[in-house]
């Protein structure tokens, strides 16, 4: 059972970034797990409204939640809506991700590296701000977990493709390990999965829509993976199962 404190309720879970690939998969098991989904999204409703009955249909309860995770402001008025809609927050997935057409560092401007940043990191420490003000018992809260999603671009930097891409995942998995030891000593797990190449639509909004099948030949396992199998991984980490872990990057990748 997911880790919770919560009497005669389902625990919550915020699933960022939840309209499609990892993060609606990861929205539809866990309500399958027993958990409550906070839905977020930026700009795809259909996709979110999608996942959402996809939680539904599962047994848990769903409430969309419109948010840049960029601004705080509306990170803010987000987990404001969650505890009214869906009552006290127990997890965090930390999922929500952008990333741009391929291309080498010469060709990369400022605006373009803001915007990933902006989202891809900026948008994890808001969130995960507001998490740790709701869950860490050195704020008076139970303890929890939060899940960030990083990417083996980390560790292989993505050269001639998407280098800045891989620099915000670099920095996910650095304030993975830090915000973790922060928050040890409070009832607060953080950790992070490092997919693989996936088959989700991020391929196609950064320009490559058959990148997975393309690659699937000369990656260890000879496919790629499948959003399920890096949800089942961050539910792991969010249950009770992974009680004693924290700090830990998972990677999810088929041996890449």
């Amino acid at each position: 059972m997911p880790t919770s404190e919560n009497a005669a309720a389902r625990p919550v879970v915020l699933v960022t970034g939840a309209s499609a690939g990892i993060g609606a998969a990861t929205a539809r098991l866990a309500a399958g797990a027993g958990w409550d989904v906070g839905v977020n999204y930026r700009s795809d409703r259909a996709g979110a409204e999608a996942a959402a009955e996809a939680v539904r249909a599962a047994g848990g309860r769903a409430l969309l939640l419109q948010a840049d995770v960029a601004d705080p402001a509306q990170v803010a008025a987000m987990f404001d809506r969650l505890d009214e809609g869906l009552g006290r927050l127990d997890a965090l997935v930390n999922n929500a991700g952008i990333v741009a057409p391929a291309a080498r560092v010469e060709q990369i401007t400022a605006e373009r590296l803001s915007q990933l940043f902006a989202v891809n990191v900026t948008g994890s420490f808001l969130c995960a701000a507001q998490a740790v003000r709701r869950l860490s018992r050195a704020h008076g809260g139970p303890g929890g977990a939060i899940v960030n999603v990083s990417s083996v671009a980390a560790v292989l930097g993505g050269a001639n493709q998407y280098v800045d891409y891989a620099a915000t995942k670099g920095a996910i998995d650095s304030f993975t390990i830090g915000l973790a030891a922060e928050q040890a000593a409070h009832g607060l797990r953080v950790n992070a999965v490092r997919p693989g190449v996936i088959e989700t639509p991020i391929h196609a909004k950064g320009g490559a829509p058959d990148r997975a099948a393309r690659m699937a030949p000369d990656l260890p396992m000879r496919r790629a993976g499948t959003a399920d199998e890096v949800a089942e991984a961050i539910l792991w980490l969010l249950s009770d199962k992974a009680s004693y872990v924290t700090g830990e990057i998972l990677k999810v990748s088929g041996g890449r």
